[in-house]
């Protein structure tokens, strides 16, 4: 489904990126895992047109997007939840989720889109007239990925879905991502729990320093050595 070749990414004079090369096949949930500064955020704005690379190329699809614009890329079908979920303050929770459709012509089945998202977020239907800077980080969490969801995407992309959030809440969301998954879309998580990513992964990408450091099935990275005492506690 998506293909990353060869792709070199710079700030300036730094070399963010040293050519990563990476796939994610229909149907799966692939994470990517690093410590901080490792890469994982630029590599997942790179594929969402939010940055550029220098060499390389990204398809989608069959599809060349290395130097599509971010708004096209969201049309072929890729939603990027960020870090620090970015969302719109003082919207409303339903005024948000709108905003995700904002490409959508379809009303109908919008509106059906809305059902769906309340279906998988209680707690959005409970608070859909509340300003949702006013929402507690996991609600705003759950409003990040619901907005994502509404621009009906086959690819959705997550990054630090857990960041800053109580371990309960945390599980609610992750059991919400593989229920998206399961419903049908393909998912992209960059995770700084790598214990909660492996598990519902079905492959992993180890990053350092810009690069990939080793690939695999998830199961298998989980019991590897390397992995257990560099991201998993030992």
């Amino acid at each position: 489904m998506l293909e990353l070749k060869d792709i070199n990414v710079y700030y300036g004079a730094i070399h963010a990126i040293k050519g990563i090369s990476l796939n994610i096949n229909e149907g799966e949930i692939v994470t990517l895992i690093g410590s901080n500064g490792a890469g994982k955020t630029t590599t997942l704005r790179t594929i969402s047109g939010l940055e550029r690379t220098k060499t390389g190329s990204i398809t989608f699809e069959g599809k060349d997007i290395t130097s599509a614009s971010a708004s096209n890329i969201v049309s072929l079908g890729i939603s990027h939840v960020p870090e620090g979920r970015d969302v719109f303050p003082k919207m409303s929770v339903k005024e948000n989720l709108e905003l995700g459709a904002y490409l959508r012509k379809d009303k109908a089945e919008i509106k059906k889109d809305f059902e769906k998202i309340y279906g998988l977020f209680p707690r959005l239907l409970e608070r859909k007239e509340q300003m949702a800077g006013t929402l507690s980080g996991g609600e705003q969490q759950m409003l990040a990925m619901g907005r994502a969801l509404m621009s009906r995407p086959k690819l959705l992309i997550l990054d630090e879905p857990s960041m800053g959030l109580a371990p309960l809440i945390v599980k609610d969301i992750f059991n919400i991502i593989v229920e998206i998954n399961h419903s049908g879309t393909t998912v992209l998580l960059v995770e700084q729990n790598a214990n909660l990513a492996l598990n519902i992964a079905n492959r992993a990408y180890i990053i350092a320093n810009g690069e990939i450091e080793l690939e695999g099935d998830a199961k298998e990275l989980l019991g590897n050595e390397k992995v257990k005492n560099a991201y998993l506690g030992g």
